[in-house]
């Protein structure tokens, strides 16, 4: 478990800001009860926002999602997992390639596809298992869309569901693209090259004003 507790490059659990943020947002008597708690506080206090600037390594790192105040999923994952080793809760990133059905046309627009490469999520090692967990859509993002919350207990999965809450298509998991200690953020950017050519098309000046 040791590398799962120590701070990595963009699993940087050692930042002061990420401590003071585990430590505030951590509760509870046992690990599983302290991971449900700082889950809560990473979905829904940072908002998710897929349109980023995926050339920028900073979207993939933990300490800068938190001093943004927001990110997407990688970043997010990763923000969580970073706060939970701060809390002594080793924890990895997880991987896996996703159809969104529900995917806005401003997204499939800008992507190119409705299929995200490299979704990111959490993995905690609670009661000697470990447990998928994905903080990615915050609460007020669900409700506007009428997408059900992902909501965590530590002692099962937290997945995307497949469908929406008015029962539509939503996403389809394809492909499992393993699990990690720190983020690969190199294999990330070329399978994202590769994937989503119309978005590198644009160049950095066109992605800024696209993303804003």
């Amino acid at each position: 478990m040791k590398e799962y507790l120590q701070p990595g490059k963009f699993v940087d659990s050692g930042h002061p800001h990420i401590v003071a943020f585990a430590q505030k947002h951590s509760s509870g008597k046992d690990e599983r009860e302290r991971a449900v708690s700082l889950y809560y506080a990473v979905r829904d206090v940072i908002r998710y926002n897929p349109f980023l600037d995926f050339r920028d390594p900073a979207v993939f790192k933990a300490s800068a999602v938190l001093a943004a105040d927001q990110g997407f999923c990688v970043g997010k994952a990763a923000l969580l997992a970073a706060c939970s080793r701060a809390a002594g809760i080793p924890a990895r990133i997880g991987f896996a390639d996703v159809k969104n059905h529900l995917t806005s046309p401003r997204l499939q627009e800008t992507m190119g596809s409705d299929l995200f490469v490299f979704h990111g999520f959490t993995e905690f090692h609670l009661d000697g298992k470990w447990v998928k967990a994905t903080p990615a859509f915050n609460l007020a993002l669900c409700q506007r869309f009428r997408v059900k919350p992902l909501e965590f207990d530590g002692r099962e999965d937290s997945i995307f569901h497949p469908f929406d809450a008015d029962e539509r298509r939503h996403m389809e998991y394809l492909r499992d693209r393993g699990s990690f200690a720190d983020v690969p953020v190199e294999e990330i950017q070329r399978v994202f090259r590769e994937t989503y050519p119309k978005f590198y098309a644009l160049g950095k000046d066109a992605a800024k004003e696209t993303f804003g």
